[in-house]
């Protein structure tokens, strides 16, 4: 039975809520950035948490969770406020979104896929350069998105890799949209697509190609392809390791009709927003801060004795497990400062510095959160190991982190070495 979430700003009478992960005093949050952060905690520790071992073991998406964030508005929590949704800015979002992450990663996840196609559209998009026309233009087009998603509850996805170097910004992408009166026609493959089968909108990166031309990455375009078009299909199997609720099949686009009205961004402006607003590839990482966060709950409550369904045995007088929790403190403590000064200092054409930072903090969260979730099992032994406890489910999630394109930890150790290294333009000649 689903638990009832005030739509409201607040805290609620239903549970004692978890203290947040960025207290909003000591991180100078305001009132209404801590209100839609506590809303985001609220359903995830209240709702969320006693629903993810299930979507884990059975591999399905977290649809009931998705119907729970579009009653308390969440779906629309970086639409704008002027229609109808809760105008969060970049930090907002990745806080909340690390709030969730602490409960249900999976659900985190895939919500971040969903949330991508309006802070890109949204924020994102603002900060960008369009003359008066193309500006007018996508406000009228992204308002019919905002307007489903706010009033229908739709969900939207973003479907990335393709296998190849483009998601990681190296070549044009393999999907291909050719102009045709009205709109494109659409085909390609994306793997790894999570929400594949249960979005309503495929949120599709794609080359625009003219007969004759060649794939230039500059002709990326977004577009929202209806799940229900002809030609879209859903193949393979998903049995992963970890992220098992995210359900990342395989898409495919066979001559798919995309009328012009479903551009989540105007031509030109998605390469632009890669080059300008790099930030914009760190939104993975809130669902992993706040699996990190979860591990050292876990450990802290299972030494303690108050993890729910256990006897309250205690075994925090150890010296060897509280250097152990000493140790998970002082790593959980610099993943968050570093994490939240990248994510605070998201903006266009940030200095070479914060991106350096950007790319730091993303491979400090990747790689710590399934380090602290790894001393966390030695740390509580072998019971924690049991799947009908959640440590053992974040382990797995969190291991899956650092494979996360299009900054994978791999990629992230390349580009500060090299960057910090050259400046733009030099070379060793």
């Amino acid at each position: 039975m689903t638990m009832q979430v005030s739509k409201t700003i607040g805290t609620t009478d239903k549970v004692a809520l978890d203290a947040p992960i960025f207290d909003p005093v000591a991180f100078r949050l305001n009132d209404e950035q801590a209100g839609i952060i506590t809303r985001a905690r609220e359903i995830g520790q209240s709702v969320f948490a006693g629903r993810a071992a299930t979507y884990d073991r059975e591999a399905v998406f977290p649809s009931e969770n998705y119907r729970d964030l579009h009653r308390v508005g969440l779906l629309g929590i970086a639409v704008p406020k002027k229609h109808g949704g809760l105008g969060a800015d970049y930090q907002t979002y990745a806080l909340a979104a690390a709030e969730i992450g602490r409960y249900c990663g999976a659900t985190a996840l895939t919500w971040n896929m969903h949330v991508c196609s309006t802070l890109w559209s949204g924020p994102l998009a603002d900060d960008l350069d369009m003359d008066a026309e193309t500006r007018a233009e996508h406000e009228r087009r992204r308002a019919v998105h905002y307007r489903r998603i706010v009033e229908d509850g739709a969900i939207y996805s973003q479907p990335f890799s393709e296998g190849g170097a483009a998601a990681a910004g190296g070549v044009a992408f393999g999907t291909e949209a050719k102009p045709v009166a009205g709109g494109w026609i659409v085909n390609g493959k994306k793997i790894f697509a999570s929400l594949s089968g249960h979005a309503d909108y495929y949120g599709v990166l794609c080359t625009e190609i003219e007969e004759g031309e060649k794939a230039s990455r500059r002709n990326t375009l977004y577009l929202a392809i209806s799940a229900k078009s002809k030609g879209v299909s859903v193949v393979g199997d998903w049995d992963p390791l970890g992220m098992r609720g995210t359900v990342s099949r395989t898409l495919l686009f066979k001559d798919v009709f995309v009328p012009e009205d479903s551009a989540l961004m105007p031509r030109g402006v998605y390469f632009q927003a890669a080059m300008r607003w790099p930030h914009m590839f760190l939104t993975l990482s809130p669902t992993y801060m706040g699996l990190a966060q979860a591990a050292y709950d876990f450990t802290v409550r299972y030494l303690r004795g108050e993890v729910p369904g256990m006897p309250p045995v205690k075994r925090r007088m150890y010296p060897t497990k509280q250097i152990a929790v000493a140790q998970m403190q002082i790593k959980l403590e610099q993943i968050k400062a570093i994490w939240f000064q990248a994510v605070t200092e998201a903006c266009a054409s940030p200095s070479k510095e914060q991106v350096l930072r950007a790319y730091a903090a993303q491979y400090s969260v990747m790689e710590g959160a399934n380090e602290l979730a790894a001393l966390a099992i030695r740390t509580c032994g072998g019971q924690a190991m049991l799947r009908s406890l959640p440590l053992e489910r974040i382990y797995r999630d969190s291991r899956c982190g650092s494979l996360m394109l299009p900054w994978t930890a791999e990629l992230c150790l390349d580009r500060i070495g090299r960057e910090a290294l050259y400046e733009a333009g030099e070379t060793d000649d």
